[in-house]
């Protein structure tokens, strides 16, 4: 694949590559790890997982690549300690075939980056396993639909033996249990989706139950310590800036617009026992009347080897791309950079899904139903900022 030029609209940031990943663009999850990147796949042209090799970040070389199992997408990559986990969930996630599909988590050894050896397969049961967080360590933990339950909850997973991996603990909304009486409105969905770590607390999106906070200091035995909701809904990714006692909070737009109801990025903070909400990052103009999805949807997540800071925040906006805020003040978050492409083949506008940014600061993003993988790089005054605001 050769250096790409030329972008849709663009301030601080510009297109070094994309790549269409072998006619399989419905990119998801992506991470790197060295010269090698992991791509999930959202699930539409059936394929799984993508490997590429990126020494040459202009020139990234797609060497390995296989699909996920009938009825069931991967689209969730996490990489540490010399492992690989692929998530394993029904899809499409309601209606659809009734036919047969996989549910659980792959655990792939990297004794050869680009060539995993899977080693293990924990089933969740249920519908499956959606998104996992792991750094490395013990414990991964995760959001999946086990046996007995109505919707997504938090489990966490033992990988002291990667090759026997084990459940440690599970968290719940009360009434998400079958046997359980739910406690919101039918027109309500209460999911947990994933938690980032800030020590011993657990930042929680929980659909529209918003943000729950977790007392993990026993990870076996995970306590709400606390809770904050708004108006919106879909809330996805918690972002905790530990230093400056904030969490970056993202509602995920679910629904085609035009017109869809607004999903944004809020500050939230926690430097007392009752989180509370600072500030909305800008909403970008223009987009309302576009088909397909327009609103905020995930963060990168500042993990151990990537690129990492307390001020910048690095977030994707479906159809308005990618946008990054400065928190200096962090009640009045400011807009200094955004790339949206042009509208890959076939589609009227760029879905862009989610995003990593890498320890030397290129972004890498993907767009969840056809355009692939983009690498962006930023000019030289967003450079200057990111090298300023590096954490």
């Amino acid at each position: 694949m050769t250096a790409a030029s030329g972008t849709g609209t663009a301030a601080g940031l510009r297109l070094l590559a994309r790549h269409g990943l072998g006619g399989h663009g419905d990119g998801m999850q992506v991470l790197r790890e060295g010269d090698t990147l992991y791509v999930g796949h959202t699930g539409s042209t059936g394929m799984g997982t993508s490997i590429l090799d990126v020494a040459d970040p202009a020139r990234p070389v797609l060497v390995a690549q296989w699909p996920a199992p009938p009825g069931t997408h991967s689209h969730k990559v996490q990489v540490a300690d010399g492992l690989l986990l692929v998530n394993h969930e029904k899809f499409p996630y309601r209606g659809g075939t009734a036919g047969p599909f996989s549910a659980g988590l792959a655990v792939y050894r990297l004794d050869d980056p680009v060539t995993p050896e899977q080693v293990a397969f924990w089933p969740s049961g249920g519908r499956g396993v959606h998104r996992v967080v792991w750094t490395g360590g013990r414990y991964a933990h995760m959001s999946a639909i086990p046996d007995h339950f109505r919707d997504r909850i938090w489990v966490v997973l033992d990988l002291a033996d990667p090759a026997r991996p084990a459940e440690a603990a599970r968290w719940w909304w009360p009434g998400q249990r079958d046997d359980e009486q739910p406690g919101w409105p039918e027109s309500q969905r209460h999911a947990a989706h994933h938690a980032l770590l800030d020590g011993d607390l657990a930042y929680l999106g929980y659909d529209d139950a918003g943000m729950v906070v977790l007392d993990v200091s026993d990870m076996t035995r995970p306590v709400q310590a606390g809770h904050l909701r708004w108006p919106g809904g879909s809330t996805h990714t918690c972002l905790p800036l530990p230093g400056r006692k904030l969490v970056v909070v993202t509602d995920e737009q679910v629904t085609d617009g035009p017109h869809a109801a607004q999903r944004a990025i809020r500050v939230v903070d926690v430097s007392g026992g009752n989180p509370r909400v600072v500030a909305v990052c800008p909403h970008p103009a223009g987009f309302d009347d576009l088909p397909l999805r327009f609103g905020a949807h995930n963060l990168h997540e500042n993990r151990p080897g990537s690129y990492r800071s307390e001020r910048l925040v690095f977030a994707t906006y479906f159809s308005a791309g990618v946008r990054v805020y400065d928190l200096a003040d962090a009640e009045h978050p400011v807009q200094v950079a955004h790339w949206v492409p042009d509208a890959p083949p076939g589609q009227p506008v760029a879905q862009i899904n989610d995003l990593f940014v890498d320890d030397s600061g290129l972004i890498w993003a993907t767009d969840r139903i056809g355009g692939g993988l983009y690498v962006l790089e930023p000019e030289p005054g967003l450079a200057t900022l990111m090298a300023e605001a590096r954490g």
